[in-house]
């Protein structure tokens, strides 16, 4: 049997494990690292362009990032917390661009309005206050509101076309928003890292089996999807970065602090613009208000894309009921993550959210036209005909046990890590790859906490990272600074 010894292993070929290779590998380029993906393309599940919001997920528009609490407040500090997280994405991308790592950046970011725009008196009152409160702290501060309709025509012009001049309409709007297509900056990523001689690349390979030595290094058996030859990976660290189906290999690893996580798979579905003459009028990211009961991926957008190169317009995405972990999973995903330790979790989930359940089967059977005339309460105009249905990406929403109801569903994002530090993952969706920079440098203190103690690794840090180890949240100087260096280097200035 073959045996290949290595310092990492990354399992999932996707936007996380792309990133934390990245940064170990400039972190130490001594180190050997294999990345092992079961498709046959890097970037291909998740992270691929279609199955993912493409937002660069900043706060800026997503309105429920900023609930509103039961005393009429508007809680922004995960909007504010998510935002600095972004930021230090665009720190490390900046900092690759500006070295040579990665190519032209429009190859993968653009600048883009992200805008954020409802109607309703309720709406409105809700829309002001998010305003006022966010406006208040120098994260977004150049965020602009208006209640305007002839405002409104000037910065959506395709959402505002036609729309009854009575009726009460608000809208906010950030102009250094980006668009990235994290399935091309992931390939960019790895193809990056193929050039050190350290690191390995097997697509098509399939994780089988997993097993920890006492030696405290991960025995993880591989086996070739297409000769059906296995072989046995001997790694001293190993990053389970593989989205929805990250929950099976851990549960696979046997590890205690997998016991009593569950997931819930969401599917959805864009309706994508095919008249290119409609394409051209809508130039931004325009996020409208989820609906009471909707999961964080369905709150509905009006999407201008970049993809391939060329401008694309997508809305939805429409949320579907489903039993696949992957998009190119099994229908049986779900049932086979049912395991004693979780079951009584995922049971009071399912009778908590039955009013979820419903919602998802609803959106599963709606027709073409029932989408369309969802479509048109951002484009009046929508014709049926200039439409067309296409698979968005799917998502595992976090289940845990909870003392009190005995399982709760999760919309977030979670590590969890061995004891040890020798292995680890990221459950969850929602942000995602937007606040990957951050998610990995989290696993990197919990997992390689020695070696970041040493100055050398602090400094490369600091040097990808100018942020990393303070809060462009109280740090208003700092923010600034890198700021104006991340949009010249991502060329993300706007004309």
């Amino acid at each position: 049997m073959t045996i290949k010894k290595v310092d990492v292993l990354l399992v999932g070929a996707g936007v996380m494990s792309a990133t934390l290779g990245k940064l170990l590998m400039q972190l130490d380029p001594s180190l050997t690292i294999m990345m092992v993906e079961r498709l046959s393309r890097v970037g291909n599940e998740s992270s691929h362009v279609l199955n993912n919001a493409g937002t660069g997920h900043a706060g800026y528009c997503e309105l429920n990032y900023t609930p509103q609490l039961a005393d009429g407040r508007v809680d922004i500090s995960r909007a504010l917390a998510i935002n600095a997280a972004y930021e230090a994405s665009l720190q490390f991308w900046s900092y690759l661009v500006g070295t040579g790592v990665l190519p032209a950046p429009e190859k993968f970011i653009n600048p883009i309005y992200h805008q954020s725009f409802v109607w309703g008196a309720d709406n409105v009152a809700f829309l002001r206050k998010r305003y006022e409160a966010l406006h208040a702290h120098h994260l977004f501060e150049e965020m602009e509101y208006s209640e305007d309709h002839e405002v409104l025509k000037r910065w959506m012009p395709l959402v505002m076309q036609n729309r009854d001049a009575r009726q009460a309409v608000a809208a906010t709007q950030v102009k250094h928003g980006t668009d990235v297509d994290f399935g091309a900056l992931t390939r960019k990523l790895v193809r990056a890292m193929t050039k050190n001689s350290a690191f390995d690349l097997e697509l098509s390979h399939t994780v089988t089996s997993m097993k920890q030595y006492p030696d405290g290094r991960w025995h993880v058996r591989i086996r070739d999807n297409h000769s059906g030859r296995s072989k046995t990976i001997d790694a001293g660290f190993v990053f389970l970065g593989a989205g929805g189906g990250a929950l099976p290999l851990l549960q696979k690893s046997g590890i205690p602090e997998a016991m009593g996580y569950g997931g819930f798979p969401v599917s959805g579905q864009w309706l994508i613009c095919k008249n290119p003459q409609v394409v051209k009028q809508h130039t931004s990211k325009v996020y409208g208000r989820a609906p009471m009961g909707a999961p964080p991926m369905s709150v509905p957008h009006l999407d201008a894309r970049i993809i391939d190169g060329r401008q694309a317009l997508l809305f939805g995405p429409f949320a579907s009921i489903t039993s696949k972990f992957l998009k190119e999973g099994s229908v049986l995903d779900l049932f086979s993550s049912l395991k004693s330790g979780n079951l009584k979790p995922m049971l009071a989930v399912a009778r908590d959210n039955l009013d979820l359940t419903r919602y998802l089967i609803t959106e599963a059977l709606r027709s073409h036209k029932d989408r369309v005339a969802g479509l048109r309460e951002f484009y009046a105009d929508a014709r049926e005909e200039d439409w067309e249905l296409a698979s968005a990406g799917q998502r595992v929403q976090i289940i845990k046990g909870c003392e009190v109801k005995g399982g709760r569903l999760e919309f977030g994002t979670e590590i969890v890590s061995s004891k040890d530090g020798t292995l680890a993952t990221l459950l969850g969706a929602s942000p995602g790859a937007s606040i990957s920079v951050q998610a990995m440098l989290a696993v990197i203190e919990r997992c390689f906490k020695s070696r970041l103690q040493s100055a050398e690794w602090q400094q490369k840090l600091k040097t990808m990272i100018p942020s990393y180890g303070e809060s462009l949240d109280e740090n208003e100087e700092l923010l600034h600074v890198t700021r104006e260096k991340t949009r010249a280097t991502l060329k993300l200035r706007q004309a």
